[in-house]
């Protein structure tokens, strides 16, 4: 059973929000500001760069974009770029959170998703140093990782079946 009660009419809300169009190279949010607004792919592919890496790459739509500087009121943590042409619902986070259930269940379940595999990739960190393995393992456990915690998360195909956008 899916959690959003109507993703249909989750769907249909998204399209009433204005659609703002970032060329390549262009940014989306910058790291450091308080945009006070969501951002959902609608198509398109992004870069996710925190700290001068790359940390994902992005092209699923319906990924959500600003949801952590909204949440934990602060300023973004990454930088968000257009690889190529890329579109997106923009919201006032407040807003469309505060008004619409469905929103707010959605961006809860991306968030609560990324959160359980990064669990999933501590625990496998974890169990392979107690097995004593070398230290190369860590580096690609590592990078598995920010993968995951990328702004989708894994099991994109998944969370998509339940929460289907376009």
């Amino acid at each position: 059973m899916a959690i959003i009660p109507d993703p249909a009419a989750f769907k249909k809300s998204l399209a009433s929000l204005p659609v703002k169009t970032f060329e390549p190279g262009e940014t989306v949010l910058a790291a450091g500001s308080k945009t006070g607004q969501l951002f959902i792919l609608r198509q398109g592919v992004v870069e996710v760069v925190r700290d001068g890496l790359q940390i994902a790459v992005v092209s699923e739509p319906g990924a959500v974009f600003g949801e952590l500087s909204v949440i934990l009121d602060k300023p973004h943590t990454a930088d968000v770029r257009a690889v190529e042409r890329s579109e997106f619902h923009v919201a006032k986070a407040s807003s469309l959170l505060a008004e619409n259930a469905a929103a707010l269940l959605y961006v809860s379940a991306l968030l609560a998703q990324r959160l359980d595999t990064a669990n999933e990739v501590i625990v496998e960190i974890k169990a392979e140093l107690g097995e004593g393995k070398r230290p190369g393992v860590i580096s690609k456990a590592l990078e598995k990782l920010e993968k995951l915690l990328g702004p989708n998360g894994a099991n994109n195909s998944e969370f998509y079946y339940y929460y289907p956008m376009y």
